[in-house]
């Protein structure tokens, strides 16, 4: 009888428990968030963990002791970093691929009547999964007094023998030797690697329900006419929330303005509609801090595989 008491109140602490600790089943590993296109800095945690970047550029969740721990360690990015201006132009993680990446610094411009060529020693660290690699040489401005420079990354085939995959990070650090304080600072960039071109982004109010936000879609596969803007039906976006709702942004709740994804002008690769987080879809309801998705399958990739590029984020 007293083991049968024991079992009883083993189970009743952990259905109480589990009342009061609910997990979020539905919340992925940063690793495999990573695999479906998220970046390092947007990946979403469970409420009671907090988001790290290690040095290496690899991401985690963990409890804030656990955060200060590994602050003390010296093994997570620091926080007081400046980021740069990056702009990463394209990220495919095939063999050999290139990563496309400006930075903008006035102090390196010094002759304004010119294009500088600036040679990249002693102002950049390259490394994947925390292992160096060789970076450009030089990096060349854009035009004639930018101080926007450009530099051509090229990854190797291999890393400690194995092949290069969506599981890793290009970590770029930049030494920023003149700042306006005139001390040095560093600067970095995580770009996650992936098998696609494609990107999904938003604008506007696009978590909370009921308001309007711009839908963007970055797929220079779908720009089949140079001189006309293209199109993308909306059917081919998958939308996913937490309560179970799987439709897709065809969906007349979406209230889109269109049943397509336009091209912004020609030739740009960009595509956008304007749609509307509903309140319910389907008879089930869509609450405040439930987590959502969009999803699209990119059909033409440089690794000729079908690739799932995600937007997530949280119904504010």
């Amino acid at each position: 009888m007293l083991i049968n008491k024991k079992i009883i109140l083993g189970i009743t602490f952990l259905w109480i428990f589990s009342f009061m600790c609910p997990i979020n089943a539905e919340t992925e590993s940063p690793r495999k968030q990573m695999k479906d296109g998220i970046s390092p800095e947007n990946i979403l945690c469970r409420d009671e963990l907090e988001l790290v970047i290690r040095t290496n550029g690899m991401p985690a969740c963990v409890k804030s002791e656990t955060e200060d721990k590994m602050q003390e360690r010296g093994i997570l990015q620091d926080t007081n970093t400046i980021k740069t201006d990056f702009e990463i132009t394209t990220v495919p993680a095939s063999s050999m691929s290139v990563v496309n990446l400006y930075i903008t610094d006035h102090d390196l411009n010094l002759s304004h009547r010119g294009m500088e060529v600036v040679s990249t020693e002693g102002l950049f660290e390259f490394t994947v999964n925390g292992i160096s690699i060789q970076g450009p040489e030089k990096m060349i401005e854009t035009g004639y007094n930018t101080g926007k420079f450009y530099l051509k990354l090229k990854l190797p085939q291999t890393i400690n023998g194995k092949q290069l995959s969506q599981d890793d990070v290009v970590l770029i650090k930049y030494l920023d030797k003149s700042n306006l304080s005139g001390e040095q600072s560093i600067r970095v960039k995580s770009i996650p690697l992936t098998k696609t071109f494609a990107e999904i982004e938003t604008s506007g109010e696009g978590s909370k329900i009921g308001r309007e936000f711009i839908l963007r879609l970055y797929e220079p596969d779908a720009n089949r006419d140079s001189r006309d803007e293209d199109r993308i039906s909306i059917s081919q976006l998958e939308f996913r929330s937490e309560g179970g709702i799987k439709t897709t942004l065809a969906n007349p709740k979406f209230d889109a303005n269109s049943n397509y994804l336009i091209e912004t002008g020609p030739n740009t690769n960009i595509f956008e509609v304007q749609i509307k987080i509903p309140r319910q879809i389907d008879n089930k309801i869509i609450h405040i801090g439930e987590w959502y998705q969009i999803k699209y399958i990119d059909r033409t990739t440089p690794s000729n595989s079908d690739e799932k590029v995600i937007l997530k984020g949280k119904i504010g």
